[in-house]
């Protein structure tokens, strides 16, 4: 697990950061977060959650009602955006379509008062780092959207900001392009080594990008971590349902020893968990278990959970399929098999053993 980040470490800085549109809703509430240099944070959540308003306030569009936003070590929440030397990439591009790709990239420059030759030189730079240099020319109507999403990125990247922010960017492109232009904003972050804080709602994406992820909800961060943390050691039961599929089972906790405890499920099905952000014993909670941590027909030994279940459904997902099971108290889970050639036969109505590690099951809040 990496530590937080320091204040020494801070490269972009929210301490105790507050929105509100009307007076009385607060959108953003008491942020306090630290970016280190060269991170790519993403700001994940659903909508109305308060990233994208965080982000404004970063870029200089919105201004907090309440706090400091630090950059480099300087306070920045009175500046305005063209002072505040970042570059933003937005989902519509924003290109200009009267103006080439090479006069699009070039456009900060030309605001910045930078030479014509000078210009040129860095147009030409910016579009060979996002493989676009034999493009100068077009018109962005002449490009895909995945050519006008680098154009963007690189007219962004052409005046060498400090930071980047990029705002839902690959959320008008189709699957496929959306992947592939995932793994070129990563490869591009990784060789330039730039500061980038990233918007989205896809948790598949974040995880897919981020060095951390911030996760928002009703305008708090609710856990910030890296992708694998926050998919293994969800911190509360909000942060469990929205990344990734997950089983959960509402329960009450019996009793508990150290990490571990005993929680009675409301068919009456007895499941040792790990002890995560639930109350204590006598209180409710839920429990989070990744499909693919339930086992089918588990060696004895293998699992600290083991029950008798009928297959209610199978999906076929071609790498995998999703079964989803029925134990003999009456709860419902979902198992993710890989599709393997010895796979076991899985019939609906038949019946299986399966089960679960108590570390891989944790005992949240059960808001």
């Amino acid at each position: 697990m990496r530590l937080p980040v320091s204040a020494k470490e801070s490269f972009v800085e929210f301490a105790g950061v507050q929105k509100t549109y009307d007076g009385e809703v607060l959108v953003v509430k008491d942020l306090s977060l630290r970016i280190r240099r060269g991170e790519f944070l993403t700001l994940l959540g659903p909508s109305g959650s308060g990233k994208t308003t965080t982000l404004m306030m970063l870029a200089g569009f919105e201004t907090p009602t309440a706090g400091d936003i630090m950059l480099d070590g300087n306070r920045i929440d009175a500046l305005p955006p063209e002072k505040r030397n970042i570059g933003m990439v937005f989902q519509n591009y924003a290109l200009f379509p009267h103006m080439s790709v090479a006069q699009n990239v070039g456009y900060p420059l030309k605001v910045r008062g930078v030479s014509k030759a000078e210009t040129a030189e860095r147009v030409v730079k910016a579009l060979d780092m996002v493989e676009l240099g034999s493009f100068a020319a077009r018109m962005p109507g002449q490009l895909s959207g995945g050519q006008q999403q680098r154009v963007a990125l690189a007219r962004a990247l052409v005046f060498e900001p400090k930071l980047v922010l990029m705002d839902e960017p690959l959320g008008a492109l189709d699957k496929q392009l959306r992947e592939h232009m995932q793994m070129e904003i990563r490869h591009l972050h990784e060789r330039l080594g730039i500061t980038v804080v990233y918007v989205t709602h896809d948790q598949s994406e974040a995880l897919t990008m981020s060095d951390r992820v911030a996760v928002f909800n009703a305008g708090i961060i609710q856990q910030v971590a890296p992708p694998s943390e926050l998919y293994e050691s969800p911190a509360n039961s909000f942060v469990a349902q929205f990344i990734g599929e997950n089983n959960r089972l509402p329960g009450r906790i019996e009793a508990a020893n150290g990490t571990l405890c005993s929680v009675v499920l409301g068919s009456g099905e007895v499941v040792s968990a790990t002890l995560t952000s639930a109350a204590g014993v006598g209180q409710n909670c839920l429990l989070s278990i990744r499909p693919e941590r339930v086992k089918i027909a588990p060696p004895d030994g293998a699992v600290d959970n083991r029950f008798e279940a009928e297959i209610a459904e199978v999906i076929y997902l071609g790498d995998h399929v999703r079964v989803r099971c029925r134990l003999d108290g009456g709860s419902e889970v979902v198992v993710k098999v890989s599709n393997v050639e010895d796979r076991p036969v899985l019939d609906i109505g038949s019946r299986i053993p399966l089960g679960w590690r108590a570390q891989d099951c944790r005992a949240l809040d059960a808001a």
